[in-house]
């Protein structure tokens, strides 16, 4: 199959696309996949050129540097797949085609979704606004330009990452997608500033239906130990990455873990803060747990059915 993207192969160096850039075990000996769908920092110039924002102020919506924070995750026999493209110019966690009509200069197709509480906060597919809530843009889009930019970036992302799942869940009892992102200390657009109020990492199973307890529970029991102070599914319990591939009666099982990020860095200035080396090296510490503890977990599962879940936050 080629949609864009080179095949995905083994091996200690980078499998990279313009979309994405896989970073592979030299032998993958844990159920586990991890994705950073934020994180790229590749900004087209053109796009930059139509924004009403400099590049600090476009960045405040990536999850900045988590790609670096879960870098070791190869190291300890586990995929990391991430973005190369900005969540500016186009959600890696969104449906592929969640757009707000008024953004456009025609009509769009009846297949792409136009009502969605993310859609309100303006953070569809192609966002309206970054996350400290400042418009990104004035010029309307040709749907043409949009189908253009996600079938460059959206589709490779998930198609690279579901023949990884596929691939994890060839080799064992299962698998786990951990999905990588941070949090705004102070809130994001649709978030409450008091739902984050003493809370460094936010993990969100979409209220147990997306991943089995005892990975959850795993998790958590973790990152306690290490000092941190945990909360799950409020307010992020899972994006659309999470609902989509946490499928636990297919033994398919997926998480969301949100790092507050005045823990690793400045926010305004989006640079590194003294704090990030210490979470790197507790970050280790869970994706080496992680790995693990899952194959025995995913072997003693017994899968139930998928709880019903809560309306989300956009993230």
């Amino acid at each position: 199959m080629n949609d864009g993207y080179r095949e995905i192969t083994s091996g200690t160096d980078c499998t990279v696309t313009s979309a994405c850039d896989l970073r592979a075990p030299a032998r993958q000996t844990a159920p586990l996949v991890f994705s950073s769908p934020h994180s790229g920092r590749n900004y087209p110039p053109a796009f930059v050129a139509d924004s009403l924002l400099d590049t600090v102020q476009l960045r405040r919506s990536e999850d900045a540097f988590v790609d670096e924070i879960f870098a070791a995750a190869p190291d300890l026999g586990a995929p990391l797949l991430r973005a190369l493209f900005p969540r500016a110019y186009v959600d890696a966690n969104r449906e592929a085609f969640e757009l707000d009509p008024a953004m456009f200069d025609d009509p769009l197709p009846n297949y792409v979704r136009t009502q969605s509480t993310r859609l309100s906060a303006g953070l569809g597919t192609i966002p309206r606004i970054v996350a400290d809530g400042a418009v990104i843009s004035n010029k309307r889009l040709g749907f043409n330009e949009a189908r253009q930019r996600i079938e460059r970036t959206h589709r490779p992302y998930h198609q690279t990452l579901t023949n990884l799942l596929e691939s994890t869940q060839s080799l064992f009892a299962g698998v786990v997608l951990v999905d990588c992102h941070s949090m705004p200390s102070a809130g994001a657009p649709g978030v409450r500033s008091r739902a984050l109020k003493n809370v460094d990492i936010v993990l969100g199973d979409c209220h147990g239906g997306a991943c089995a307890a005892a990975i959850t529970d795993l998790a958590e029991s973790t990152l306690a130990g290490l000092g941190y102070r945990v909360q799950r599914n409020r307010p992020y319990a899972g994006g659309y990455i999470t609902r989509h591939y946490g499928k636990p009666d297919q033994a398919q099982h997926a998480l969301q873990i949100e790092i507050n990020r005045a823990l690793y860095m400045d926010e305004h200035t989006i640079q590194r803060s003294p704090g990030m080396p210490g979470l790197i090296r507790d970050i280790n510490r869970l994706i080496g747990a992680l790995c693990d503890a899952t194959p025995e977990i995913l072997e003693q599962a017994q899968t139930a059915p998928p709880q019903a879940t809560l309306p989300q936050a956009a993230e």
